[in-house]
């Protein structure tokens, strides 16, 4: 069950990451997978600034910070 809970927080953090970053979406899964490697990231960059995430709100911010993270450095490699 918690697989099933991971893969969607990242796919809703994915299309999330798509749509404030104003359609730099990849589709629908490609954004599941921003989504899950953008929670990675998301985690890694709040435990740096000492926060942490609590629930599955929590969850979901963190993922969406990382994956429109991980939107922002690709769009920055891909106009390279």
């Amino acid at each position: 069950m918690n697989l099933i809970l991971f893969l969607i927080i990242g796919g809703v953090a994915g299309w999330l990451a798509g749509l404030i970053m104003k359609g730099r979406g990849f589709g629908v899964l490609a954004n599941i997978g921003i989504g899950i490697v953008g929670s990675f990231i998301g985690g890694f960059v709040f435990r740096l600034l000492g926060l942490a995430a609590q629930g599955t709100i929590g969850e979901l911010v963190t993922a969406t910070v990382g994956a429109v993270l991980l939107l922002a450095i690709v769009s920055q490699i891909r106009k390279s």
